[in-house]
C-alpha cells in the first residue's frame, strides 16, 4: 500500500464554528465579537481543497476544479429513477441528479510539474477553481511544465483555452492521437449532437493555440515514471495516467469510473459515450484487472480526493475509498 499523507486543507476554520453557543459569550469579548461571528456564520466558506500523498519521489496532489449534478437521465442503460434510487441509496442524491466532482491531479518530483486535466472553467455546473487551487499551492498556470489531457471533453480542457487563450504557455501538451482526430474532424461534429457541440469547439481551439501539442500513440513514458495507459472507450483516444517510483503505484483513470453506477456494472453508461460497446469492452476488461491488482486509483468525478480502490467482493465489484488520510 503507497505511503499517504495528509496535507491541511486551504482556507481558515469560519467563526461560526467557534461561536458563543459553544464556548460562551464571555470568551468572545463582548458584542463586537458576537456580531463578527453571525456575519461569518451567515457567509459561505470558501474553501479550496487539497489532498497530497508520495508515491517513491513524487508528490501527487489532488486539487479540484469544483462540482456539477449530473441529470439521472444521462446514464443509459438504467432508467431515471433507477439511477436516483441508487444515488439516494449511497448519499449522493441531490435534486437536480448524480453530484460529480472535477477532480485534478498535480504531479511533482521536484524538477517537473505535470498537471492531469485542466478541467471544466465554468463551461459546467459550478466549476472554475482550479486556478485558485493551483494559487493555494503557491502556483500560477504558467509554472506548469506539462499537462496530459486524458481526452478531450469539455470538462477536462476547458481550462485550457478559457477566454480565448492559451493559459498555460509553459506546458508541453500531450494528448492521444485518436482524440485529436476524432474532436478535429468537422464530419464528426456535424453529425454529433449539441451537447458534444462545446468539446468540438473547445478541441480546435485547442490545436490552434498550442503550438507545442504532442499527439501522442499509445501507450508510452513521458517522463521517468509517468507513464500513459490506454484506456480507449469513453472516447476514441481515452488515456489514464500510472505514476510509479519506489515500488508503489497510482493510476489516474479519468472517466473509467462514475459515481452511483461503477463499478457495479460496466453496462450502465454516460451520455456524452458514443462508443457504448467499446466504453463497456473496456470497464470489463479493466474492473477485474484493477481488483487483482489492488491499484490505487484517482477518479475524476468521484468525491474529492477521488483515490479509491476497486474490490470484488462476493462477486461483484464494488468502489473502496482509499485511507488516504494520516498514513505512516
Amino acid at each position: 500500500m503507497p505511503q499517504l499523507s495528509r496535507r491541511a486543507f486551504a482556507g481558515a476554520l469560519p467563526l461560526g464554528l467557534i461561536g458563543g453557543s459553544l464556548l460562551g459569550p464571555g470568551l468572545l469579548g463582548g458584542s463586537p465579537a458576537r456580531a463578527a461571528t453571525q456575519v461569518a456564520a451567515k457567509a459561505p466558506v470558501a474553501v479550496n481543497p487539497f489532498a497530497q500523498i508520495r508515491i517513491g519521489r513524487f508528490t501527487v496532489t489532488a486539487l479540484t476544479d469544483g462540482y456539477a449534478d449530473m441529470p439521472y437521465d444521462y446514464f443509459p442503460g438504467r432508467s431515471a429513477p433507477e439511477v436516483e434510487r441508487a444515488a439516494t441509496a449511497q448519499f449522493t442524491a441531490r435534486p437536480s441528479g448524480v453530484r460529480f466532482l472535477f477532480n485534478q491531479y498535480l504531479i511533482e518530483d521536484g524538477e517537473r510539474r505535470i498537471l492531469i486535466d485542466a478541467g471544466a472553467a465554468g463551461s459546467i455546473g459550478q466549476t472554475g477553481q482550479l486556478p485558485q487551487a493551483l494559487a493555494a499551492l503557491g502556483l500560477q498556470p504558467e509554472q506548469i511544465d506539462a499537462v496530459i489531457v486524458t481526452h478531450m471533453h469539455q470538462d477536462h480542457m476547458g481550462g485550457l483555452v478559457l477566454g480565448g487563450k492559451n493559459n498555460y504557455p509553459g506546458a508541453d501538451l500531450y494528448i492521444d492521437r485518436r482524440d485529436v482526430a476524432h474532436w478535429t474532424d468537422p464530419a464528426k461534429r456535424n453529425g454529433s449532437p449539441d451537447y458534444l457541440q462545446t468539446s468540438f469547439r473547445m478541441a480546435e481551439e485547442v490545436v490552434r493555440l498550442y503550438p507545442r501539442l504532442q499527439a501522442i500513440d499509445g501507450e508510452r513514458e513521458i517522463m521517468r515514471g509517468v507513464s500513459i495507459v490506454d484506456l480507449t472507450g469513453h472516447t476514441p483516444g481515452h488515456i489514464g495516467v500510472r505514476v510509479e517510483d519506489g515500488g508503489k503505484s497510482m493510476i489516474m483513470v479519468s472517466d473509467m469510473i462514475f459515481p452511483v453506477v461503477h463499478p457495479a456494472a460496466t453496462d450502465v453508461f454516460f451520455l456524452f459515450e458514443q462508443d457504448r460497446a467499446a466504453a463497456k469492452a473496456m470497464r470489463d476488461r479493466f474492473y477485474p484487472l484493477a481488483a487483482s491488482e489492488g491499484a490505487l486509483i484517482a477518479a475524476t468525478h468521484m468525491p474529492f480526493p477521488g483515490l479509491g480502490r476497486i474490490v470484488a467482493d462476493r462477486g461483484e465489484m464494488r468502489w473502496q475509498v482509499a485511507d488516504w488520510a494520516l498514513q505512516d
